[in-house]
């Protein structure tokens, strides 16, 4: 492909946006300039005339985004019940969230928010009876809680604690490490670490960092050549030992992990296929090299522990469902390999070793099952689960007890602890939220795609609603990267339930509901199978008198506002609204940003080939709006700091529906400062968020909601 720019325009003119009293009336929008910039793919001219907003730093695009929100603004704080919404989303927050605990050097560690605190506190006790104290407080690191603690990091020999932060939202971390005895912070400090965590070995950590990026680009130029680096604590980071990087593949991923006893390092190469591959180093060996475990990138090899010589391996490797393997440190090539757990008719979707035993989670029509094994690979017990939902268990090989967390659609998080020999489980704590769970009701329903593929749908809704085709409903799809969607609970949701919505969760082809295979089948050429599983969600839910066309609002996330956006550009008559939130709107450009490169395994890049480049170009949301349609009434979500899915593609989309749209259906775009891609978001921000998009959607869906 090669760029031909013809010239550009001069700085753009802002208009004074004006919110108009109706709805029925079209807004007013910010005049956005065009430049004539022209991509040239196959022979084939694609003109790009916003380019210029994908300079995130320039004052033409800050002078945009200023009037773009202003414009969003005036819209939001003319709905009725707006205020009222935002009072009642923080009162149903308001209450105490606490984490599963889990154990390290003999204390028991928890997350706790009070209710509305920015970012959650961890805790820490010396008994589970004990007076919890502080262990760290992140809404210390900063005065609007956009400082975010995003992993915690205790040392073997437990001298010494790392912490990993983010500032505003982006995928950048900071690595700091405290006395886990006294707390103090030591003056060890790493900058530019990125998909890392501190993995320790004797008094120092490895790392994964690239280097300091461009001033003034750190959020949007390509990332390339992540090191794995060795920090000795006492040093200073410009002394750090670089143990791994491999210059003939700068656009890869490499981290490292140490397991528990110190005796092998693991190697991981992700980034160029659906999974990565394993190398390990033996420790006890002085200046062993590494050893190759297993190349193939198209499956996922992950130790989930060391015992003896034995590494035990989660894999799908010639198992789309998953496995469990073992390796033998001393022959440790994929060849060498056992089986020890085979591949079942379910996904096995997570897998630990807690108190000498096996602990698999299985994903049976996209909701958790959990089973206990003995390490010889036998089944002995299965735990039943209070509902359909999701668990997630804590504890370490040597524990003696256990606990998790579990979570639906109509229960809060609460947290069990687990008696393994008796096989029983009781209520350790469980949250207070002003949600009565009884007068709700999730069923799973499956209806054909496109194809005739079954696909499943969890719909949650009040017992006494009636299929009557008036019910207004919220359609959440994801659909990519083998990311399952399992049940949860959500406070956001209980405005919208408790006044006659339906939230519908749809588990779409290209998710890991049904492993590998499942996948494969929404991704690259197949990719269209994603948006016609969702496209079908929407006509069932018609067909069957849940709704009709008016009363739904699709919404989804980052693949998801990829989702949104091709299938709001797809059926515009379909959906009523369309809330695509940090979405990856264009489709010949995302792989030069960041780390876009990272998803041409789902789904392929406009350099690959025509075919590949004519079939981006199809679906690619920014690329297929249309002068003249009437599209639904659309809200775009972004932040300034998303360095993952860059602002640019909301933006430059944002732009060219404003164009396009011949409808009176606002088309707007809500752009947050200090935050990015979603994770450590603090409380205040997620509130305003959460407020502002169920506001957009009940208002234009018609809701005149009681609050």
């Amino acid at each position: 492909m090669k760029k031909v720019t013809l010239f550009a325009t001069g700085i753009i003119m802002m208009s004074c946006a004006q919110q108009q009293q109706q709805q029925q009336q079209k807004l007013m929008y910010p005049e956005t300039a065009k430049v004539d910039t022209v991509d040239v793919y196959f022979g084939t001219e694609v003109p790009d005339p916003y380019r210029w907003l994908e300079n995130d730093t320039s004052a033409a695009t800050a002078a945009w985004v200023e009037a773009q929100n202003k414009v969003t603004n005036d819209y939001l704080s003319k709905i009725p019940f707006r205020d009222a919404l935002l009072k009642r989303l923080t009162d149903v927050a308001n209450y105490e969230k606490i984490g599963t605990p889990f154990k390290k050097h003999g204390k028991y560690y928890f997350y706790k928010n009070d209710g509305l605190q920015n970012q959650s506190v961890l805790y820490v006790q010396d008994s589970l009876d004990g007076e919890p104290r502080v262990f760290l407080d992140p809404n210390k690191l900063s005065d609007d809680g956009t400082v975010a603690l995003t992993g915690i990091y205790f040392s073997n020999n437990g001298k010494y604690t790392g912490y990993t932060i983010a500032r505003s939202g982006s995928d950048w971390q900071e690595i700091y490490v405290m006395d886990t005895e006294t707390g103090k912070l030591l003056d060890d400090h790493i900058e530019w670490a990125k998909f890392t965590g501190a993995t320790w070995q004797g008094d120092g950590f490895y790392y994964s960092a690239y280097d300091a990026p461009v001033k003034g680009k750190e959020f949007s130029n390509v990332n390339e050549n992540h090191k794995i680096y060795y920090h000795k604590m006492g040093t200073p980071q410009s002394q750090d030992k670089l143990v791994y990087q491999n210059q003939a593949y700068p656009k890869r991923f490499y981290t490292a992990s140490v397991n528990e006893d110190e005796t092998i390092l693991f190697l991981y190469e992700s980034g160029d296929g659906r999974g990565n591959a394993l190398y390990m180093k033996d420790l006890r060996k002085p200046n062993a090299p590494f050893v190759a475990m297993a190349t193939d990138m198209d499956y996922t090899y992950a130790p989930i522990e060391v015992i003896g010589d034995k590494i035990y391996m989660f894999t799908n490797y010639n198992a789309p469902k998953y496995r469990l393997m073992t390796a033998d440190i001393n022959k440790p090539a994929l060849k060498d390999w056992t089986e020890l757990v085979p591949e079942s008719e379910n996904v096995l979707s997570d897998a630990g070793v807690i108190g000498e035993k096996l602990f698999l989670t299985y994903d049976k029509d996209a909701a958790n099952h959990a089973y206990v094994y003995g390490l010889d690979g036998k089944e002995i017990q299965e735990i039943k689960l209070p509902s359909l939902g999701s668990v997630g268990f804590s504890g370490d090989k040597d524990d003696k007890e256990c606990f998790f967390g579990f979570t639906s659609f109509t229960i809060p998080g609460a947290t069990y602890k687990y008696d393994m020999d008796a096989n029983t489980y009781e209520l350790f704590r469980a949250p207070k939220v002003d949600f009565n769970s009884d007068e709700f009701i999730t069923e799973q329903v499956f209806y054909p795609s496109k194809d005739g593929t079954k696909i499943p749908m969890f719909l949650t809704y009040k017992k006494d609603l009636k299929k009557d085709g008036k019910n207004p409903v919220y359609l959440y799809g994801y659909g990519g990267f083998n990311i399952s969607l399992n049940p949860g609970f959500s406070t956001s949701r209980i405005p919208f339930l408790q006044n006659g919505g339906i939230y519908a969760q749809v588990n779409l082809r290209g998710g890991g509901e049904y492993g590998e295979d499942w996948h494969i089948a929404g991704t690259k050429m197949q990719k269209q199978n994603v948006f016609d599983d969702f496209i079908a969600a929407a006509e069932y839910l018609i067909n069957d008198k849940y709704t009709n066309k008016d009363k739904i609002a699709i919404v989804g996330g980052s693949n998801g506002g990829l989702l949104v956006g091709a299938c709001m550009t797809q059926r515009p008559d379909l959906f009523r609204v369309a809330i695509p939130q940090v979405g990856v709107m264009d489709m010949l450009r995302y792989h030069k940003f960041t780390i876009g490169w990272n998803w041409a395994s789902d789904y392929g890049t406009s350099e690959d080939s025509k075919e590949m480049f004519e079939y981006l170009k199809g679906y690619s949301p920014l690329h297929n709006l249309k002068p003249g349609t009437k599209y639904p009434a659309t809200m775009v979500i972004t932040a300034d700091h998303d360095d993952r899915v860059v602002p640019a593609h909301s933006f430059k989309f944002a732009a060219t529906l404003q164009e396009c749209n011949d409808g009176t259906n606002p088309t707007i775009i809500r752009i947050e400062s200090k935050a990015g891609h979603g994770a450590g978001k603090p409380m205040t921000k997620v509130l305003e968020e959460q407020a502002d998009t169920y506001a957009f959607i009940m208002y234009n869906l018609g809701m005149k909601p009681k609050i």
